[in-house]
């Protein structure tokens, strides 16, 4: 496996953003997508990219902060957390989900890339993660804990979905779990899965939350689901 940071042009010609790219030990592979959380391309999502690389995909992690502070690599102290969650308040969502598309565009066209185009996300990544299934042209999309996802139900699919949901998640209570569980159990898309004991960032490897039984599982659902959907 071996890895680089690239940079992609932004659809509305704003300019670039970089991210970091994982390419698999074969050099090609499909194309996947990932969605940081509100804390940068920071250590913990280039290991996230580089265990798909592992499974044979070609791993981007774009910098979904670039128009407001580029290169944002941070960790997970009070300070930290606040500084995400008002970065990620001041969102353009449409703009946002534009730079999504751009990232799986320059997948598409990457010489490295054979196949299909995934996404997947973390926390707000998963928010976006399930956007790009309604807006983009991702060929799949999974979400862990997403946010708010229950605003969005209205929205029709493009694409298969997988979501995690944390049981616990004390930024996703109960009756948002049940409105978004209610909301797409009828849609052939979709497919959900609730790992009991687990909060948010339960997947977050090396993080305070992680809940390894619900990580492994999920992981496997996940490759499971992108091998099912693109190879």
């Amino acid at each position: 496996m071996s890895s680089q940071w690239i940079s992609v042009a932004a659809s509305d010609g704003s300019g670039y953003f970089q991210g970091y790219l994982a390419l698999p030990q074969s050099g090609k592979g499909p194309g996947l997508v990932i969605i940081q959380e509100i804390f940068g391309v920071n250590e913990n999502i280039q290991k996230t990219a580089d265990l798909f690389a592992e499974e044979g995909y070609v791993a981007f992690a774009p910098d979904i902060f670039w128009r407001q502070e580029p290169g944002l690599q941070m960790g997970y102290s009070a300070e930290e957390r606040q500084k995400g969650l008002d970065l990620m308040a001041k969102l353009h969502e449409s703009q946002t989900i534009a730079d999504i598309q751009s990232a799986i565009t320059a997948l598409r066209g990457h010489s490295a890339v054979a196949g299909k185009v995934g996404v997947l996300g973390f926390c707000m990544g998963g928010k976006l993660a399930y956007l790009s299934a309604c807006r983009t042209d991702a060929d799949v999309a999974i979400g862990y804990y997403g946010v708010g996802l229950e605003n969005y139900l209205a929205e029709t699919l493009r694409c298969p979905l997988v979501l995690h949901i944390a049981a616990d998640d004390l930024m996703v209570p109960p009756q948002a779990q049940q409105k978004v569980l209610a909301g797409l159990a009828d849609n052939p898309l979709a497919t959900t899965y609730v790992y009991p004991g687990a909060g948010h960032a339960f997947a977050r490897i090396a993080g305070a939350h992680f809940h390894k039984p619900s990580a492994l599982m999920a992981h496997d659902r996940s490759v499971s689901a992108l091998k099912s959907a693109m190879g």
